[in-house]
């Protein structure tokens, strides 16, 4: 049997914003889909101010709208697969919000097909956007944080980096990529007192992944995967996301936080 969680409202919510250490904490998340919205709340909830950035000014209305009026939120309208957009979104977050003390990158796109089906324009757009985005917005989030000492950076990756799943060959590499990537930014940094980590999810339940979990026998054959018998939602992906920004966290780097119910394990 298939089990769900059907009421997220029960899952615990980060409100010790005390004891996370983020009050205050300027924050920079680029991705507004159901994770990024997510961890969006979750930064709020911990005192945090936040930047959000998409390309998709209709998302950044409807999760500014459920943050609500007063709400420490400002929106920006960007595409970061455009040269230069990571640097100008960075530019723009330190003067609105004063400075950066956090990035979390959760642009990303797949496109399930076999490899043999793919031209060089699709890979190339798949990569762009999930690897290059992440190169581009890191990269201008490090140098502020490098020349100030301090900061966090985390990249949403997923099991599909490490999984050689059939029909994810863009995505697994993109992910991959962003994987190795991460350890280079980690490697180099760490002595300016930045660490920059990755977060990896199995299957989680979002907007973005509902039309495929829906064709038949797709959910239950991932569940089958799981050893927890049952899929992610994106709550449960926003802890693991806080810790790794907070100051609890500042002798962690390097590492890739497999959020997956023990899909990796099997």
């Amino acid at each position: 049997m298939v089990q769900t969680i059907d009421d997220t409202s029960s899952l615990p919510r980060p409100t010790n914003a005390e004891w996370l250490g983020l009050d205050g904490a300027r924050v920079l998340v680029a991705g507004s889909g159901g994770i990024g919205e997510a961890c969006v709340h979750g930064f709020l909830q911990a005192g945090a101010s936040v930047m959000l950035v998409d390309r998709d000014q209709s998302r950044l209305d409807t999760v500014a709208a459920d943050a609500g009026e007063g709400a420490a939120l400002r929106t920006m309208q960007a595409d970061l697969t455009d040269a230069g957009a990571g640097s100008s979104v960075v530019d723009a977050t330190l003067t609105q919000l004063g400075g950066l003390d956090v990035l979390l990158h959760c642009v990303g796109m797949n496109d399930r097909r076999p490899v043999l089906d793919f031209s060089e324009d699709e890979w190339d757009r798949i990569i762009r956007t999930n690897l290059s985005s992440a190169f581009g917005v890191a990269q201008a989030a490090g140098r502020h944080m490098v020349a100030q000492q301090r900061g966090r950076i985390i990249m949403l990756s997923s099991v599909s980096g490490l999984l050689a799943h059939k029909n994810h060959a863009p995505y697994a590499a993109s992910k991959g990529g962003m994987n190795q990537m991460m350890r280079v930014m980690a490697a180099e940094w760490a002595s300016s007192g930045v660490t920059v980590n990755a977060i990896a999810p199995g299957y989680i339940e979002t907007p973005l992944t509902a039309d495929y979990l829906a064709k038949p026998g797709i959910r239950d054959g991932l569940v089958a995967l799981v050893p927890a018998g049952r899929l992610g939602v994106p709550d449960e992906v926003v802890g693991p996301i806080l810790f790794l920004a907070s100051p609890h966290a500042q002798f962690l780097t390097g590492h890739v936080m497999y959020i997956d119910g023990g899909r990796t394990l099997v």
